[in-house]
């Protein structure tokens, strides 16, 4: 699985990053971006509830 940030709908909540911090982290601007693209086995619940709980639907799975 893979998960990537659309960054034009994300808005800087960071709700992924508390849920997930070992794949979402914030950057510089104070917007959270994919530290790793290709989600490991043991992170695949925790990306799929930040997606869940994304208010602006940013977070994208393929």
């Amino acid at each position: 699985m893979k998960v990537a940030i659309d960054t034009d709908r994300c808005r800087g909540h960071g709700i992924c990053t508390t849920l997930c911090p070992d794949v979402f982290s914030i950057n510089d601007g104070g917007y959270a971006e994919v530290s790793s693209p290709e989600v490991a086995a043991e992170h695949e619940k925790d990306v799929r509830t930040a997606v869940d709980c994304c208010p602006e639907r940013a977070i994208e799975l393929s």
